[in-house]
Order: C-alpha cells, then structure tokens, then sequence
C-alpha cells in the first residue's frame, strides 16, 4: 500500500498510529511538502519516503531512481579509462557491470550498494586495486597549498563553529566521475574560496547544540584531497577539548581516503579507526572495532559525503541527536532527497 500524506512538519505525523490502521500490510507513506526547504509534492517520485513503525520521527531513504542509472555507468566509464589502456578490455567490463546493475536494479536498492560492487568488478577485471591512486596523491597535493586559505577563513570568521562547517563541506567538491560534476583539480582554488563565501544550507545552531553535547566525535573521512581539511578541522575539534577518532576507508574504493593514503598526513594524535571498503558505509562489512565506536553513544558521528549520506539515511533515525551530514550536493538524486538545490553547502543535524 502506498499512502500520501499533506503535512508542513516533519514532526506532524506519529508513524505507529497510521501503522495501526493498517496491520499485516507492506506500508509506504509519502509525505508532500509545502516549504522550499523541505521535500515538494512533485518529487515523489524521486527516492521513496518512507516511516519505521518504532519512530515518531519521518526518516528520508535515498533509493534508487532513474537520475542513478546513468550517473552509475558515467562512473563506470570514468574508472575504466582510468584502469585499462585497451577498449576491448573496458567494453568486456563496463558489459559485466552492465549485466550485474541489470540483475539487481530495483526500487528499493541503495546506489551505493551498486556502485561499490561496479568498483570490485573493475578492480577484478583490471588487476588494479586501486585505479584513482595517482589522482588522490594530486588531490592532496593541491590540497596541502589550499589549506592556509581554509586556515585565513578561519582565522578572520567570527563564528568559528560555523567556519569549520562550512570548509568541511566546501573540501567534499574534491570528487571525481561524478555525472554533472566536471571537477578539475587546477580550477578548485578559485571555487574553493567562492564556495567557502556561499551560504550554508542547516541549521547552524542545532548543529551547535548538537556539537556541545558531545566530548567524543567519530570523523568519518570521505574524499582523498579533501582529508587534508579534515585533519584541519580535526585539531579545531581537538583545541575545544573534543577526543577526535579518524575513521577513512579500510582499502581503495572510488577516490576515498584510505587507511594508506593518509599516512603521509599528519594525523598524530588521533586514534584512526576504518570504517571498511563500501561507498559510505556497510554495517555487514564493517569491523567490530569500528562498530562498538559506532554504536556508541558517547561519540557524535560527524558524517563527510553522499556516500555516508545514501547508506546512513536507511537507518539514521537510530542515531538521532548524534549524527551530523555534512556535504557538498554533487548529484541530483541527493538534492531531491534532501529537498535542496544541486551545488549547495549542507550540514544537518539529525
């Protein structure tokens, strides 16, 4: 059964009354929304809405929809040139990637389950474990010169919290293969000081709120490059008496920050944990040490990217008051997802 429900608040409607009304039966609900800020009637569409009987609160889950498919392959095609010098070879897996995606497409699929099965099956059929290794090593170059810019805005903006968030989400452009997103790693200094003047799409004070609360945060590294600006911020954390655990990706997968790949950063000080080799985050494949981190409650997860953003979003109400997105919107699915603009700064509190 598929319900729609007008409602202005994401409060409005308690998700176990409307579940009592109709025992035994597959349930989903659609929310429209009336305010810019939040979801529109005309994206239903889009990812599927969707409320947990145990929760009064409405939970958005990133699925699937047709804006992925073709993002999917451009990715695809991005990382075979990266990863073969022969056409034969890329066409024999962008074929195999073709079949696997066509075998498992289905409206309640999170595209980060697909995608990071697309980067196993490159790496197999390449023999190359990590085909984006030279761009991240460039990407942390230019990073390093970038990062007295990050520090002068720091340094100069009298809200620093505020600062701090908007340089984290401002480093998460530093992607690559992304569907619509050319990004270009000479050009990122000129964007990178106009997208730290742009505004910040949240709310800054519950994100402050939620801040204070915490003496523990779990970092949740997204991007090579962009990592250089999460160490900064990091030792912000660290100076207003936060312990900060570092948690990048166990092994290579798309352009994310790996345990290796920031060795070379100094990250002294930190305790670094990974969270395991999926797009965002697979609770089935993560280590039981970064689950006990994970799982508790003393630590505020400070979630980097649409990855963590797509597989987070499947069961985020049960992290509610200690989780924090933080993201640049590179795709569109995303943007409908969260009800904002493609391009925007987000940070949100959940």
């Amino acid at each position: 059964l598929h319900c729609v429900i007008p409602s202005d608040d994401f409060k409005i409607c308690d998700a176990s009354l409307i579940l009592s009304k109709f025992l035994n039966v597959e349930l989903t609900v659609y929310f429209c929304f009336q305010r810019k800020s939040l979801i529109r009637s005309q994206q239903l569409s889009r990812p599927t809405l969707s409320i947990y009987s145990r929760t009064r609160y409405l939970v958005i889950r990133l699925k699937i929809n047709t804006e992925c498919i073709p993002c999917l392959f451009e990715r695809a095609k991005f990382e075979c040139d990266l990863a073969f010098a022969d056409d034969n070879n890329k066409i024999e897996t962008l074929a195999k990637i073709a079949r696997y995606i066509g075998a498992n497409l289905n409206p309640n699929v999170v595209p980060a389950k697909l995608g990071t099965e697309r980067e196993r099956i490159i790496k197999r059929m390449s023999g190359n474990d990590d085909p984006y290794r030279e761009l991240k090593k460039d990407s942390n170059r230019v990073a390093k010169k970038l990062l007295p810019l990050a520090n002068e805005f720091y340094d100069d903006h009298e809200d620093k919290i505020l600062a701090l968030i908007k340089i984290a989400a401002a480093a998460n452009t530093m992607e690559f293969g992304v569907k619509g997103h050319d990004f270009v790693l000479e050009n990122f200094k000129g964007e990178f000081r106009k997208l730290l003047e742009e505004e910040l799409v949240g709310d800054i004070e519950k994100i402050r709120e939620t801040l204070d609360r915490f003496d523990k945060i779990l970092y949740l590294t997204d991007n090579a490059g962009e990592v250089i600006f999460d160490r900064f911020i990091a030792e912000k954390f660290k100076d207003i008496g936060k312990e900060v655990v570092i948690s990048p990706k166990s092994g290579p997968i798309i352009n994310d920050a790996t345990l290796e790949d920031i060795r070379d950063i100094d990250f002294k000080g930190f305790k670094i944990v990974p969270s395991g080799s999926y797009v965002g985050l697979s609770l089935d494949e993560a280590s039981p040490q970064f689950l006990d981190l994970f799982w508790d409650e003393d630590y505020l997860i400070f979630a980097k990217g649409m990855g963590y953003y797509e597989t987070l979003s499947e069961f985020d109400y049960k992290l509610e008051g200690r989780l924090i997105y933080i993201l640049r919107v590179k795709c569109l699915s995303v943007a409908h997802a969260l009800g904002v603009k493609r391009w925007v700064l987000v940070a949100r509190a959940v």
